[in-house]
């Protein structure tokens, strides 16, 4: 919030892409452009690396969002960085992972946004088909959407993210960047996002 990556606007919602309405537009790309914040989502994120799976061989970052990210967060562990393009490339090589792995090698997958978990997920598919052991994933925000729990489960996949919906909601009260009436819509939204209507 401090550096208007998120923002809230229960009121004059959003439209997304997939045509959902939505009163928080969320763009994690703007962490990259102020290096105190990059370097302590950075380091928070190597750490429970660390803490959670030991060193993995390779970090892996999801096209385009967590590139960035990835990166850094390769550098920070001193590790090998690859990232996965959400389809192969239509002409080249035709590769959807970019840079050097090998089969049997542990990933670490680095995301910077979750909603439904479907483009995260087609990431950790590439990387298994490329016979990548995916270790789990980290990302920097999730909207804890149902569906997600639902296809991150389904896939096998373990997920951390460093922040979410419900602790973004309960500081933005604190901060007062949002009133305590306008918690109840941000909520509602929340629950089930496909059919939410700001009127």
């Amino acid at each position: 919030m401090q550096i208007n990556a998120i923002k809230l606007s229960p009121n004059n919602p959003f439209t997304w892409a997939s045509g959902w309405k939505s009163p928080i537009y969320c763009d994690n790309r703007i962490i990259l452009s102020f290096p105190n914040v990059r370097n302590y989502i950075c380091e928070q994120m190597a750490s429970h690396i660390e803490n959670h799976y030991g060193k993995p061989d390779v970090i892996a970052g999801v096209a385009t969002g967590a590139i960035g990210m990835g990166a850094l967060v390769a550098e920070q562990m001193n590790l090998p960085f690859i990232y996965v393009r959400p389809e192969p490339k239509k002409h080249g090589r035709q590769n959807q992972i970019e840079g050097f792995a090998e089969a049997g090698q542990q990933v670490v997958v680095i995301e910077d946004l979750i909603s439904t978990g479907k483009s995260s997920l087609n990431a950790v598919k590439a990387l298994r088909e490329a016979e990548l052991k995916v270790k789990g994933m980290i990302a920097v925000f999730s909207y804890e959407f149902e569906v997600a729990h639902t296809n991150f489960d389904e896939a096998g996949v373990e997920l951390f993210t460093l922040s979410n919906y419900p602790n973004l909601l309960q500081q933005a009260l604190q901060t007062q960047y949002i009133k305590s009436e306008e918690m109840a819509t941000l909520s509602e939204w929340n629950a089930n996002p496909a059919i939410w209507n700001a009127n």
